[in-house]
Order: structure tokens, then sequence, then C-alpha cells
């Protein structure tokens, strides 16, 4: 197993990246994380990264009165999958959905993985979170990740009166990995007629297989999800597809053509990290075809530095831009 110094110290050698100017805050961190984060991921390597503990339902939750429950549905093509559904124990009904879409390359980690922000949701704004376990590359490469999400939202979006939520003010949510499939299910909504979504939260979004930007070229060796992991993430979801022309959107939604009728979307994301270009590329893009986007490009950070080092001052203030955005969304009037 590389080590981040290591991997950071060869590839500075043979001339491949540039120093990274990070947050004093965070390249504090970085040297701990070594071997806990991906960097230099091969395929070898992935079992070791899969095997990693990070917290249970239950620890997340902690004392707070917040329920989950397990609910076995239909998947893509015949399958079945599950989803838990987070509320409030004196859940009254009404308030918002939360869609989530765990994060980890579409190669790691499981549906609880970083669901804090649903449990503190359930509390503050008797939310309903539906969080869901799609099968993962590359046991099931695309279009079955994607697919899968598309099935929990359609799930969650009929059982609306069952679960409790007003399903005008649906909202979906991920990360990383879980960010890339969450776009990619709200591209299928639009274009399948499916369940209308009031806005998409896209943190850090990996949504391009050709990694072909200045930012994913920069950043090999170093940091946190490299160029080297990405591109091992995207072979297992798109085997010899990946690069090629032969992609949907819905797989990788940086080839969407076409950005307009989207809800509302927010996207951040590290300025020192592989997703920076693309992240930026597709507000540009949602923006040019008359769509409403904030984005936020948070200096000296690496990839998700808000989970990775949560009492930073930028992973702070990260959190308060999306809260901030959240709450703003949830104002409105609710879609008739």
């Amino acid at each position: 197993m590389r080590s981040y110094i290591r991997c950071r110290r060869a590839a500075f050698r043979v001339g491949r990246v540039s120093e990274p100017v990070y947050d004093p805050e965070l390249a504090a961190v970085l040297p701990a994380l070594a071997g806990q984060v991906p960097v230099g991921m091969t395929a070898e390597e992935l079992e070791h990264y899969r095997a990693l503990k990070i917290p249970s339902i239950e620890e997340q939750i902690g004392d707070r009165p917040v329920t989950w429950t397990d609910h076995t549905i239909p998947g893509y093509g015949g399958a079945t999958i599950t989803v838990s559904v987070i509320a409030r124990e004196d859940h009254r009904g009404g308030g918002p959905g939360i869609y989530h879409v765990h994060g980890g390359g579409m190669v790691m980690a499981d549906r609880f993985a970083s669901v804090g922000p649903l449990i503190d949701w359930a509390m503050k704004y008797d939310a309903v979170a539906v969080t869901v376990e799609f099968r993962r590359a590359p046991e099931f490469p695309d279009p079955v990740p994607v697919e899968d999400c598309y099935a929990g939202l359609a799930w969650m979006a009929a059982h609306a009166d069952e679960l409790g939520f007003d399903a005008n003010r649906l909202v979906i949510f991920g990360g990383s990995g879980g960010g890339g499939l969450a776009a990619g299910t709200t591209l299928l909504a639009r274009d399948r007629g499916g369940p209308a979504l009031s806005g998409q939260l896209l943190q850090c979004p990996m949504i391009d297989d050709r990694n072909d930007t200045v930012s994913a070229r920069q950043y090999d060796g170093v940091g946190v999800w490299d160029r080297t992991s990405n591109l091992t993430a995207w072979t297992m979801v798109l085997g010899e597809r990946r690069g090629t022309p032969d992609v949907s959107p819905y797989a990788a939604p940086a080839r969407a053509r076409n950005l307009g009728g989207l809800p509302p979307t927010f996207l951040d994301v590290a300025a020192a990290e592989v997703f920076r270009d693309e992240v930026v590329a597709y507000a540009s893009a949602i923006w040019a075809a008359g769509g409403e986007a904030e984005l936020h490009v948070w200096g000296g950070a690496f990839h998700g530095f808000y989970d990775l080092a949560p009492t930073s001052a930028v992973a702070e203030a990260c959190v308060a831009a999306r809260e901030s955005w959240l709450e703003r969304l949830l104002a409105r009037p609710a879609r008739s």
C-alpha cells in the first residue's frame, strides 16, 4: 500500500503535478489519512478500502430521537434493493423529503455513509429522508448503479403519503460518487417525466469519466481521491467504454448536452481536487441553459474535506453555505 507521502513525492519527482496549496488546517490532517483514503487506488486495493470502518447509523444518530426503518423495494432489472427511511420519532408529516445517494466512487461504502446531514434535517425540518443501497461496481457496472438510484427515488415519491412528507418538496442529495449518481438520477427523472424534484444538492460530485480537465491531470498521487483512483473507479463502472463516445449522460452527467429543465441546484467542490474543473463546467452549463445553480469552490481544500476535517474553518464555512441554500430552498412556496 502506497502511503500519501510516498505517492506525493513520487508524483512531484516525475513532474506530473504542481505542488498543491492546502489550507493550513487541512494540510495538517492529510498525513494522518494515509491508507484511510484512496490515493493511487488500483483495482487490487479496492477491498482494502471497502473494509475500512465507517460510523454506523446508530453511532451517527447518537441520543437524538430519530428512527430508521429498512424497506426492500424493486431495483433495476427485476432485482431487489434496500432503502432506509430516516425520520424523527415524533414525526408529524408534511415536511420535506430528502433522497440520499451515498458516496464512495460508486464502488465503495454503503447507504449509511455520511448520513449525518439527513439526521440533522430530520430534526430541524421534520424531514423524511430515504437513503438507497444501490448495487456497486465492478460487480454491477453501469447502468445498474444509476438505475437502482432512480428506482429508489421513484419508490420514495410514490410513497410520499405513507412516509409522511410533502411530495412537492422533494430534494435529492449526494456527495462524490453519490453526487454524480444523484445528478444522473435527476437527469433520468427529467427525461422520463419521473418524480419532480424541488432541488438537487451535489457536493464535490463525480460526473466526468474522461479525466481530461486541468484539475483531473493536476492531482495524481496527492490529496484525497486522486486521478489514479478516479480512473480505477470509472473503469470499474464503465469498463472499456470509459473515455469513449459510448457513455451515457446518466452515467457521467458531464456528458449531457442539455442541462435545461433541471431543478435549482447547489454545487460545491474543493479547489485542490480532481473534480474541480468538471464541477465548475457543470454549473456553467446549467447557467447557459437558463437554469438556477449556486456554486462554491473552496480554496485550499481537498476532496471530502467537510467530512474528513469537520472542525476546520473551511469545512464549517462549507456546511454553513450548504445549510443556507437548503433553508432558502425549503422556504420557497411548494410546487403546485
